[in-house]
């Protein structure tokens, strides 16, 4: 028997060919994974790099399709519970150019492009709950911070006197 479980409704937009490198995209995708949408929108609006105007726009775009896909088939999706779940920048097709160089020369260079993908799911209330539960619950370790400074304290006071004894 196979289990099946309910896996909740994922919504993904992507914007290609974008002139920038992926390296410089992902710096600007790890900012919103894992956050609620409209905050991941309210992040792009004051992230000062150029693609992040592209990634709103994209975000945008994912959430509209969570909007017209749910009418469409029916579903139950909160807009306002849509989270940020994947965000990836992929290497597109590179742009082979030629810049002069001394003595006639010329050195090849490659302008990078990306193709970035954003996809949101809806949070459920449970999952909520679950996340934040065992943070909660979660024994504190003091007596571990403890023993980790007194070895910590030991090691430096060793190092100190075969300093001196080196150095006497």
């Amino acid at each position: 028997m196979a289990k099946t479980t309910a896996t909740a409704p994922e919504f993904r937009a992507e914007a290609r060919n974008q002139r920038v490198s992926p390296q410089k995209a992902k710096l600007v995708l790890d900012l919103i994974k894992g956050l609620h949408v409209e905050a991941a929108i309210n992040t792009m609006a004051f992230t000062n790099k150029r693609i992040a105007p592209v990634v709103e726009k994209v975000i945008r775009s994912a959430v509209a399709n969570a909007q017209h896909l749910s009418d469409e088939r029916g579903l139950d999706v909160d807009v306002d519970n849509l989270i940020v779940k994947t965000a990836v920048a992929n290497e597109g097709p590179r742009m082979k150019r030629i810049r002069p160089a001394p003595m006639g020369r010329a050195y090849r260079y490659q302008r990078r492009i990306a193709h970035i993908i954003i996809t949101v799911a809806e949070k459920k209330a449970a999952e909520v709950e679950t996340a934040s539960a065992p943070a909660a619950a979660a024994p504190k370790k003091t007596a571990g911070k403890k023993a980790a400074k007194k070895s910590t304290a030991k090691k430096a006071a060793k190092k100190s006197a075969t300093k001196k004894a080196v150095a006497q």
